[in-house]
């Protein structure tokens, strides 16, 4: 019976939609058509942030500066608990998360996904954000252009995300 009324659920929450429109006498089409136009014009204000960041995201993979920034902080995070071969993930997940997963994949085909690294990489993907990317879109769509604290916010928070889920790790896993 539960598995009916969680398959009919979204369906019906289309219908009930769908006559509450009716009823209020709405043009659902032309609402829809307006809705998406307005939605196209959003896309066109904010891919141009989007296409400068994951260029620079793929840019510094290339270069090796990725690298190069992770062996520099590495004894800083080992104090922290963080080993340092997830810095590269670290660096990247804020920026880009398609960059992320694929650090993250590697990662985990590297060292497997039940050690340590590989567990601590899965969770660091699933407790942080993709913070620049995040901005980009909802400050860029209503026009933003002066973050004030939302950046030095939101990456403590991704900070605090990495620290947890190294944390996580080890006491859940050992």
């Amino acid at each position: 019976m539960m598995d009916l009324f969680f398959t009919m659920l979204v369906p019906l929450i289309i219908g009930v939609v769908a006559l509450y429109a009716a009823f209020r006498r709405v043009d659902v089409y032309s609402a829809l058509v307006h809705g998406a136009g307005a939605g196209l014009d959003t896309l066109l204000r904010v891919v141009p942030a989007l296409v400068g960041l994951m260029t620079a995201v793929y840019m510094l993979r290339a270069s090796g500066a990725l690298e190069l920034l992770a062996a520099f902080l590495a004894p800083l995070l080992d104090r922290l608990g963080l080993p340092g071969e997830l810095v590269p993930l670290m660096l990247v997940r804020p920026i880009s998360g398609s960059a992320a997963l694929g650090v993250g994949a590697e990662l985990i085909s590297a060292y497997g996904p039940d050690s340590h690294l590989g567990r601590t990489a899965a969770v660091m993907l699933g407790s942080t954000e993709t913070t620049f990317y995040t901005i980009a879109v909802y400050f860029g769509a209503v026009g933003i252009t002066k973050t004030r604290y939302a950046v030095p916010a939101a990456l403590c928070a991704d900070l605090t995300g990495f620290l947890a889920a190294a944390w996580a790790v080890r006491v859940c896993f050992g």
